[in-house]
C-alpha cells in the first residue's frame, strides 16, 4: 500500500476504483480500526462508480504512531494534509465513530473541500455515560491489555441477534479483536480523541450537506447523542439503519445504501 509523508508523519493509505467523474469518497475510520475496516463498504462504493480513499489514522496500522495524546482536530489536519498531497478536491467525506468526530473538525476547518458530509455512529460531545465507559476502557487496557478491551467493545458493538444468527461471523470478529496489533501507548493516544472531542456547540457552523447516520440499536454511542448532533447542524438529514454501533459490519447493505442515497442526492 502507498504511503505519504504529511503533517510530520507517514500515513498509509489506499485508493480503490478509477476516477469515473462521479467523484471521490474519503473514509475516516474509528478508534483502533485500520483502513481494512472498510472492507464491507469499498466494493459497494466502487461498484456505484466512486473512487475511494481510505487510510490508517495516526496510531494504527502502518501509519506512524507518535507520542500522544491525539485530538480530533489533529487527526483532521492529518486528513487534510493527505488529501491535499493527493490533489483530491470536492469530495464526499464519511467518518464513523471516532472518524465522525474527526470529520466534524474537518468540516469546520476545511468545509470548502466537501461536497457532502456523513457522520455515522458518533456524537458532538460525550455525555457522562460515555466518559465513564471510556475511562473503564483505559483502566482495562492498562491493567490487562488492548486486545482484551477490544474484545469487550466488540461484544457491545453488535446486537444480540448477530451473536445468535451469525455465530461464525461473531467468532471471527472476536478473533480479530483478540489479535489486534496496537500498543497501549497508541491506544490511549487515540482514546484521548473521543474523550476530549467537544464540538456540539460549534457544529452549527457546518455548511456542507450533512447526513447523521446511526445504528438503531447503538448502545456504545447512544442514538440520542447522534440525534442531538443532527439537530445541532443546520439542515442535517437523519437516518437510522438496523444494527448497533458496528452496523457498517453487521448490516452493511442498508448502511451502504443509506450512505449512497445521500451522496447521490448531494451530487445533484
Amino acid at each position: 500500500m502507498p504511503h505519504a509523508h504529511v503533517n510530520g508523519i507517514t500515513i498509509n493509505y489506499e485508493i480503490d476504483g478509477p476516477d469515473t467523474g462521479k467523484g471521490t469518497i474519503v473514509l475516516i475510520n474509528g478508534l483502533a480500526d485500520d483502513l481494512l475496516s472498510w472492507g464491507f463498504q469499498v466494493p459497494a462504493l466502487v461498484d456505484a462508480g466512486y473512487r475511494v480513499l481510505r487510510f490508517d489514522n495516526r496510531g494504527i496500522g502502518k501509519s506512524d504512531k507518535p507520542r500522544g495524546p491525539y485530538s480530533s482536530k489533529l487527526l483532521a489536519d492529518d486528513a487534510k494534509a493527505l488529501v491535499d498531497h493527493l490533489g483530491i478536491k470536492g469530495f464526499h467525506l464519511m467518518g464513523v465513530s471516532m472518524g465522525g468526530m474527526i470529520s466534524q473538525e474537518y468540516a469546520l476547518a476545511f468545509g470548502g473541500d466537501l461536497r457532502s458530509l456523513t457522520l455515522a455512529c458518533t456524537y458532538g460531545t460525550a455525555d457522562a455515560f460515555c466518559q465513564t465507559m471510556f475511562a473503564m476502557w483505559a483502566d482495562l487496557a492498562k491493567t490487562i491489555d488492548v486486545p482484551f478491551v477490544m474484545r469487550d467493545v466488540a461484544l457491545w458493538a453488535f446486537t444480540g441477534p448477530f451473536f445468535n444468527e451469525r455465530p461464525k461471523d461473531a467468532a471471527e470478529f472476536a478473533a480479530a479483536m483478540a489479535s489486534l496489533d496496537m500498543s497501549l501507548e497508541a491506544y490511549l493516544a487515540q482514546l484521548a480523541v473521543i474523550q476530549a472531542h467537544d464540538a456540539l456547540s460549534r457544529v452549527k457552523a457546518i455548511k456542507a450537506p450533512t447526513l447523521v447516520l446511526a445504528g438503531e440499536e447503538d448502545i456504545l454511542i447512544p442514538v440520542r447523542l447522534s440525534k442531538e448532533l443532527q439537530q445541532a447542524i443546520p439542515k442535517a438529514q437523519w437516518k437510522t439503519v438496523p444494527g448497533g454501533h458496528a452496523c457498517l459490519w453487521e448490516t452493511p447493505d442498508p448502511f451502504n445504501q443509506a450512505f449512497l442515497d445521500f451522496v447521490r442526492s448531494a451530487s445533484r
